[in-house]
């Protein structure tokens, strides 16, 4: 994390941005910047590919410098960019979410799955069968289309009618192609109109059999794809037995009606079989997940979505649920159009804010409260466990793995959904209603008792707090939070964009000294890191010190700066005073840095159910991603509205509140450190902020300079 964020300033100081202007006037590196400056041109003209490295060093500039990836040479080039490495199991899981989606749009009653002893994986199901005839535009078989073209699908264009799904998990259209591109073999038999099609792909998808008809099949219809996953891509060859009977399980719990079978060939050559069925749907399964821990209300379950004449959702679009209230911790599992998103997201964001909010109604109606006593949601969902499955038409995920949602009207959609619903059962429920009531006072009443012990030790101090520090209502030590802000202008954006009740802002007037090499006792000479340092309420301390956090007011420090090169520099002079006189803040994860975005993108309105929207891209191939994906769901290009921040404080409250500060719709990134890579890290930092390094400082740069992707 330290090492990315500070190469990227480096990087691009070496552009000769103007942003840059106070590291080219620094003593230290002024000489640098003549050898700097000519690694950037040679880093903003070269791919970086081993020929274009050789070309680096030999100062060349000419025709052979270029490098085009076709076809799915750029997936073998970087797998990580569009799948998990640890394991093949997400490659799988893109073909057996096909299957899925097959079921989801009613037309497979059955998916199965089999790992055979050769470490391939053949997954099956009933469903239509992929098309087999020419595409009409590029003219090659469809079939052929969605295994070795990325951005090829049946699920784009959604709205027109056009599609093949309404609702679909996979919408990169990158899935499949990917799993093609990183196997060694991938066999797909497709039955379809009453004929037999084959087709085969091999090293990593580049040559193909020609489709062959292999006779008649009835009345039978569905797809058989095998896959054997090619080692070399990934750190452990075999898919993880665990993680496949746990997806498998959730699309049996997901799809009623559907039945899932796992077959697992054994060494003696006997087949092992599991099927998975949950007659009693999310309510039977969340039962399942609590361990048999009896729950202090009876689980509620329901489902709801939106009808034809709803007029901010498209027709299906909803979720259904099932919760329960525990005395201790139990795992909740979330779902969007039956894809799993372990990492969450703003629907279950929006199912929180449904329920909390229904819960407070409930408990103000029969008047349970407590005098004294403020419910926060956090006391209501804390021992909340749920099963949600969310249905949205066009979901936007973080990243091709989609293991977060993202989509912000996901938050809006599942809240209504929820709320109307579970307050009527609440009020048909009372002793129910009361019971989760009594759980959630209790938490509420402990976390009240917990912040006037950490407020009477604060008060105790003899601290002042920095003027310029805009502090939050709240005392309890989970929710607070501290934005460090580049700059008054984007302070003052950030004070009218906050939460009063948990968000505090402290503007930072230039930027922190290095902190490097500063002694601990002249580290509160420079203003703003003694006012850092006063408002976290932690004293400076070195990695095998431990420190008081006691007095600790926020449990987190949110890097919130320019999308720049400037802003850059900001971060990586906070992560070095962080990381050299407050370890225990990052080893604890107290530390995070906001992603504002650098562009907006405005969309116009496509008929009553798609109002205007706005979108948020944090850098140009996120933006292309955005454009693309709009053209294709019809809107005229020249229609696209495109704007580009020059900095926070271009932002007016509600842009900044929406993409940095709201926790449902924001970007953040956790700021860790790996203890097994400490040396290295020490030596990074060493090299990069020590005053006696320069002449390592340039040939670093020479080195890395053509990794960057300079914004000049």
């Amino acid at each position: 994390m330290f090492q990315a964020v500070i190469a990227r300033f480096y990087c691009l100081a070496a552009t000769g941005n103007s942003h840059a202007g106070n590291l080219a006037s620094n003593r230290y590196t002024r000489p640098l910047f003549p050898a700097v400056r000519r690694a950037a041109i040679r880093c903003n003209a070269h791919c970086a590919s081993p020929s274009s490295i050789h070309s680096i060093l030999a100062n060349q500039y000419d025709e052979s410098s270029f490098r085009v990836l076709k076809g799915l040479e750029p997936v073998r080039e970087r797998p990580g960019m569009y799948t998990r490495t640890d394991s093949p199991a997400h490659i799988i899981h893109e073909v057996i979410d096909n299957a899925a989606d097959e079921a989801l749009a009613g037309y497979a009653k059955n998916i199965h799955v089999q790992l055979h002893q050769d470490g391939s994986v053949t997954v099956t199901d009933d469903g239509r069968g992929i098309p087999v005839g020419l595409h009409a535009e590029e003219g090659v078989p469809v079939v052929v289309l969605a295994f070795t073209r990325l951005h090829a699908g049946g699920k784009f264009d959604k709205r027109s009618g056009q599609s093949a799904y309404a609702f679909s998990g996979g919408l990169h259209g990158v899935g499949v192609a990917v799993t093609n591109a990183l196997s060694t073999r991938v066999s797909v038999e497709v039955r379809r109109e009453r004929r037999i099609y084959g087709v085969e792909f091999s090293n990593g998808g580049e040559q193909i059999s020609p489709i062959a008809d292999l006779g008649e099949c009835g009345k039978q219809s569905g797809t058989r794809v095998r896959v054997w996953p090619d080692p070399k891509y990934f750190d452990s060859p075999r898919v993880p037995m665990a993680e496949i009977e746990r997806l498998l399980r959730s699309k049996a719990v997901l799809l009623p009606g559907v039945k899932v079978f796992l077959d697992i060939e054994q060494a003696d050559g006997q087949v092992l079989t599991k099927t998975w069925t949950y007659p009693n749907g999310l309510s039977g399964y969340l039962a399942e997940m609590s361990g048999g821990l009896a729950a202090v209300a009876p689980i509620y379950a329901a489902e709801k979505y939106a009808e034809n004449q709803d007029a901010s959702f498209a027709e299906g679009e909803g979720a259904a649920w099932a919760l329960g209230w525990y005395p201790e911790a139990v795992p909740s599992e979330s779902y969007v159009n039956l894809i799993p998103t372990v990492a969450g997201g703003t629907h279950e964001s929006g199912l929180r804010s449904g329920v909390f909010e229904a819960m407070k109604t409930f408990i103000e109606h029969h008047a349970l409260l407590p005098r004294g006593v403020k419910l926060q949601q956090d006391d209501v969902c804390g021992r909340m466990a749920f099963v949600l499955s969310a249905r949205i038409l066009d979901p936007q995920f973080q990243g091709q793995v989609k293991e977060k949602l993202n989509s912000r009207e996901a938050v809006k959609l599942v809240a209504g959904m929820t709320r109307d619903p579970f307050e009527i059962w609440l009020n048909q429920h009372v002793e129910a209603g009361k019971a989760i009531a009594e759980l959630s006072i209790r938490q509420a009443l402990a976390r009240q008792k917990s912040a006037q012990k950490v407020e009477k030790r604060k008060q105790s101090g003899v601290a002042v707090l920095p003027g310029k520090l805009t502090d939050c209502e709240s005392t309890d030590l989970a929710d607070n939070e501290l934005f460090l802000v580049e700059g008054d202008s984007a302070g003052g954006s950030a004070k009218m964009a906050r939460n009063k009740e948990t968000q505090a802002i402290l503007p930072l007037r230039g930027k922190v000294q290095n902190s490097w090499e500063i002694e601990p006792g002249r580290l509160f000479a420079n203003a703003e890191i003694h006012d850092i340092a006063v408002a976290l309420g932690v004293d400076p301390h070195g990695p095998d010190d431990h420190p008081d956090f006691s007095g600790l007011r926020y449990g987190k420090v949110v890097i919130m700066s320019d999308a720049d090169v400037d802003g850059a520099h900001i971060q990586t002079l906070l992560l070095t005073l962080f990381f050299r006189h407050f370890p225990a803040l990052i080893g604890r994860g107290h530390v995070y840095i906001a992603q504002p975005p650098l562009y907006r993108i405005d969309a116009p309105a496509q008929g009553k159910k798609r109002p205007a929207r706005r979108l948020y891209a944090l850098e140009e191939g996120e933006l292309t991603a955005i454009r693309d994906r709009l053209v294709k769901e019809g809107i005229r290009l020249d229609a696209i509205e495109i704007g580009r921040f020059k900095g926070l404080g271009e932002m007016n409250p509600e842009q900044l509140r929406e993409t940095a500060m709201d926790p449902a719709t924001r970007r953040v990134l956790p700021v860790s450190e790996r203890p097994e890579a400490r040396a290295a890290t020490l030596k990074l930092f060493n090299l990069l902020m020590g005053k006696g390094e320069a002449a390592g400082r340039r040939a670093w740069m020479e080195e890395k300079g053509h990794l960057v992707d300079a914004d000049i």
